[in-house]
């Protein structure tokens, strides 16, 4: 049975809705932090803070020591280049090389649903082929996995799209997408580390309604309580051209063609049956921002 959880990722986005449902739930869970003075207010008092860094193996051994399960959140950063060291590569070495030796029970790892674009259209992006290789590596690991493929997540609203006063979009969508709430996925996570038989499954996290991110970004607008927001679109083109000088403008632009291109259909009917059916719609998420 899973009571102790080692999380690494917590300080980011989609980590702090996931800590708030373990917690709540009652699991002793123990977070990474590389600079705690900045975030720890932002966490659940019950929370356990261990300062360290994913490229510190003896750090990572002392987190994972007594635990038995680890969820993993990574990512790569817009200014990361690609012979850098990578976290979700190079870091989940040292993780995976850890967690055998301090008997991880299982591996919890975020990945994502858009990835599955790379090689469609002659799209190919090393990016995506780092995370394809991270679901690998806890694949071949040896030890007990669960992998979530999520779609695009509410919070990306507050915390990728909104620059001041506005909502900045790019391009447009030839497909909708099925926005997902954190906390909705939090609570999936907590249902998954209750069953065994979640055992070695790969699951597709979905929320409730389909929407094409033009239409989602109106909802958010008109529901959004704190502040009058607009919203701006920028030319896909543009943004292609201005990506010759700017790494991170380049790095958006294969996140956007990704997010716009990639035929999202409906596939969470059993992550539903399994760990519950979402229920936030974006207007209610916008309206409790």
């Amino acid at each position: 049975m899973i009571k102790k959880i080692a999380f690494i990722g917590a300080p980011g986005m989609l980590g702090r809705p996931v800590v708030k449902q373990m917690v709540e739930a009652g699991f002793d869970v123990t977070a990474l932090m590389r600079d705690m003075d900045k975030i720890i207010n932002a966490f659940p008092s019950q929370l356990k803070l261990l300062q360290g860094d994913l490229k510190n193996t003896e750090q990572i051994d002392q987190l994972l020591h007594g635990q038995d399960a680890v969820y993993i959140s990574l990512s790569v950063p817009q200014n990361e280049k690609i012979n850098d060291w990578h976290s979700e590569t190079d870091g989940m070495k040292i993780i995976l090389e850890s967690a055998k030796r301090q008997s991880i029970q299982r591996i919890i790892l975020l990945s994502s649903l858009v990835q599955r674009y790379q090689g469609k259209n002659n799209f190919n992006w090393w990016v995506f082929e780092l995370k394809d290789r991270s679901v690998e590596m806890v694949k071949e690991s040896g030890i007990s996995f669960t992998i979530f493929y999520p779609s695009t997540f509410m919070e990306s609203f507050l915390g990728k799209y909104k620059q001041g006063k506005r909502i900045l979009m790019a391009g447009k969508s030839e497909y909708p997408m099925y926005y997902i709430a954190g906390d909705d996925f939090g609570k999936q996570v907590v249902h998954s580390l209750r069953l065994s038989s979640s055992q070695n499954k790969e699951y597709v996290i979905q929320g409730p309604e389909p929407l094409r991110p033009e239409e989602a970004a109106n909802i958010f607008v008109n529901n959004y309580k704190k502040e009058k927001l607009s919203i701006s679109t920028a030319p896909f083109g543009l943004l292609k051209f201005l990506a010759i000088f700017s790494a991170k403008i380049e790095y958006g632009v294969h996140i956007i063609e990704a997010l716009n291109k990639y035929p999202e259909k409906f596939e969470s009917e059993n992550t539903w049956r399994e760990l519950g059916k979402p229920e936030t719609t974006l207007k209610e998420f916008a309206e409790a921002r």
